[in-house]
């Protein structure tokens, strides 16, 4: 696994979006986070006028062991329906792609049981699920490799056929539990303090969920100086998918809208391995899910909205389109004092 050069951010587009800025028609600093989001922008592209007509999601699945500790309400054989779902265009996440005008790329990368070959399925499957991370390593370090990869390949076809923004989608029962251990390992904050509901668990499915994050502590022993290290043994095949993604796309100067807590996990072993990625992520709500607003702090993002959104597949980052369109759109296309024959301040 071959780890691409991530470019530094271009100071230089950045301060010509934010000179122009000063020059709209409005006070400077009116339009917020609009503001703020454009120039970054700016700076992750290269492109002081930044647009994006070639939007689209990159959903990774995959499957997980440690649905067996009990840490789930649902079956994993929802992972696979749901992805029949996603090619079908039912999702929450397909609605809302479509309501932005972006394309849905749907990756099995773990998936447990079959899923026949379709149109707008791409198979890449490594194992059919990742083993039990309460009993031993999820995977091998050669699976998390081959699944980063297949993320950079994935990403990396996309943009050649001219993908210019993408957002991190998922879906896999029992990857709330992955997502938080790796939360609760980098924070050193308690299992309990950062494992959620997820799909709606009770008291004592929680408790188990705490528990077998505990148990993965304890007898995998990861290593904090090493990511693919605490990939392999406490997270997950589509978590390790999109760590590719966003290493890929940051690579190419495609700006990375994360989505909410099993993106944010991915974003942060990706950040791990290459520290410039973080100019690159746009982190697009604060999720339901407790743990993820201590994954914020780790990645020091701040989430454009908040909603309560605790679904996944990408749904809060496809959300967030609109308002990096936003962005640039009121950089791009309104008037300056002088075309519009305002007075400045003076």
């Amino acid at each position: 696994m071959h780890i691409p050069a991530i470019p530094l951010f271009d100071e230089q587009a950045a301060t010509a979006a934010s000179k122009r800025q000063d020059t709209l028609t409005k006070p400077a600093g009116a339009l917020g986070r609009l503001e703020a989001l454009s120039i970054q922008l700016a700076g992750i592209t290269g492109n002081p006028r930044p647009h994006f007509e070639h939007k689209g999601v990159i959903i990774m699945a995959g499957d997980h062991g440690v649905t067996a500790e009990g840490v789930s309400a649902y079956p994993s054989e929802v992972t696979a329906q749901m992805v029949l779902n996603f090619l079908h265009g039912g999702a929450a996440v397909n609605v809302l792609a479509r309501q932005a005008n972006a394309i849905v790329r749907i990756v099995d990368i773990g998936v447990k049981g079959n899923l026949p070959e379709q149109a707008g399925l791409i198979q890449a499957r490594i194992a059919p699920g990742t083993a039990n991370m309460a009993l031993g390593p999820a995977m091998t370090r050669a699976q998390a490799e081959a699944a980063i990869q297949i993320g950079l390949d994935v990403v990396n076809r996309e943009i050649d056929a001219g993908l210019q923004l993408v957002a991190t989608g998922e879906m896999g029962i029992g990857n709330t539990t992955a997502a938080a251990a790796i939360t609760a390992f980098y924070s050193g904050i308690s299992p309990t303090r950062v494992v959620g509901r997820g799909t709606g668990i009770t008291d004592e499915q929680l408790a188990l969920k705490d528990h077998a994050i505990r148990r993965a502590f304890e007898i995998n022993q990861p290593d904090t100086t090493d990511a693919v290290d605490v990939l392999h043994k406490i997270g997950g095949l589509e978590i390790a998918g999109l760590v590719g993604v966003i290493l890929g796309a940051s690579a190419r100067r495609v700006p990375v809208v994360v989505d909410g807590f099993i993106s944010s996990s991915a974003a942060l072993i990706a950040l791990k391995l290459a520290p410039a990625v973080k100019d690159c992520l746009i982190a697009s709500h604060s999720s339901a899910e407790q743990g993820h607003r201590v994954l914020l702090d780790q990645l020091g993002l701040e989430p454009l909205i908040n909603l309560n959104l605790r679904l996944g597949e990408g749904t809060g980052a496809v959300l967030a389109f609109h308002l990096v369109e936003a962005a640039c759109r009121t950089l791009n296309e309104m008037a300056t004092f002088a075309e519009a024959s305002v007075s400045g301040k003076e």
